[in-house]
């Protein structure tokens, strides 16, 4: 009896151990099977899917075969986390193996989306829109409601997103990218506020973003940002009006149609700094850290004007006399992209 009972046992052991062997022989099957691909497959994951799901999905589909290993190695072998929900890319040349480990890393894949100094609000929803990855929450509403949805409400978006290169995954939208973009401008604001010069026209930093906007659409070259900006200050100090060109084409908005009249500098709008005392109401464009740096320190001096060379760089005069002469020198060189702040009378052009 003793002896059947030990037999009957070995025989256990040993079917045990074959069925271990065949387990492991097939998981390791299943592992190594090729992605069934003829060409690069997006893998969308939304939010709170699973891998057992996925991966019966996966196997109807006819991508992968023997789910069941796949799924029992996932859940015994990786102590993998949730999944990352967004889009993975799958190629003809992967095994389950590596697609298991793009799953267990999170490597999704990421698109990007450049907000560009000098940018207005307009063309960073015309951007966003543009984005097909990117989910559409705000395409249908107001600035207005815009910005009440990303708990701004009664503020004026011009300026308030800090331009950068974001970078986003598929089931992110395009409320959460303004979110950073904000919160990114005003972390980098309140750091510049923090380093400021003394003695400045601004009673808060949204002054100095003002400011800094109109830094950012008069600046061409990138080493003149802390004159111009000297020019402003001096200008606001001395009581002067900034008579700076891009608040002119600001306030027109669509009217602009790509060169400025006597007429357009004449026609009060709440931008045109020609006609306003002091800065525009808001900003007129995104502006990047170097030019809120170069408008809370900017460069010491006595000049009060200057003229586009016609390269991206200026003349800067300390008198109108000297500026004067400037002017007529680079009008007579009929340069394309002539500008000057601010542009005497003989300057402007006729209507």
């Amino acid at each position: 009896m003793l002896r059947k009972i030990l037999v009957l046992l070995e025989c256990g052991v040993l079917l045990a151990a074959l069925l271990v062997v065949g387990a492991a022989w097939q998981q390791q099957r299943a592992l190594e099977q090729p992605l069934h691909l003829a060409e690069e497959m997006l893998l969308e994951v939304p939010s709170g899917a699973t891998p057992s799901g996925l991966l019966n999905r996966l196997e109807a589909e006819g991508v992968i075969d023997n789910a069941f290993w796949l799924r029992l190695y996932w859940r015994f072998n990786l102590n993998a986390p949730a999944m990352h929900s967004g889009e993975y890319r799958l190629l003809p040349e992967l095994s389950a193996r590596d697609m298991l480990g793009l799953w267990q890393r999170g490597e999704v894949v990421q698109y990007s989306l450049t907000l560009v100094e000098g940018w207005n609000f307009r063309q960073v929803r015309a951007a966003l829109a543009r984005q097909e990855r990117l989910e559409q929450r705000l395409a249908d509403l107001s600035d207005a409601q815009l910005m009440e949805r990303l708990g701004m409400a009664g503020q004026n978006p011009e300026g308030r997103f800090f331009p950068d290169t974001y970078r986003y995954v598929r089931g992110m939208s395009d409320e959460d990218l303004l979110k950073q973009a904000n919160a990114r401008l005003e972390r980098v604001l309140a750091e510049e506020w923090q380093q400021r010069a003394e003695g400045l026209p601004y009673r808060e930093p949204y002054d100095a973003l003002i400011m800094a906007s109109m830094i950012e659409k008069e600046t061409g070259v990138p080493e003149e940002r802390g004159e111009i900006a000297g020019v402003f200050v001096r200008r606001l100090r001395m009581g002067m009006r900034l008579q700076t060109d891009p608040t002119v084409i600001y306030g027109m908005g669509e009217r602009y149609n790509g060169r400025i009249t006597r007429a357009d500098l004449r026609t009060p709008t709440p931008y045109n700094t020609y006609t306003i005392d002091g800065m525009p109401p808001t900003p007129i464009a995104m502006v990047g850290r170097e030019a809120i740096h170069a408008a809370l320190n900017p460069r010491d001096g006595t000049t009060l004007y200057f003229v586009a060379r016609g390269d991206g760089s200026h003349v800067f005069s300390n008198t109108l006399a000297e500026h004067n002469r400037a002017v007529r020198e680079y009008q007579l060189k009929r340069r394309a992209d002539y500008r000057s702040s601010p542009a005497p009378r003989a300057a402007a052009e006729t209507e």
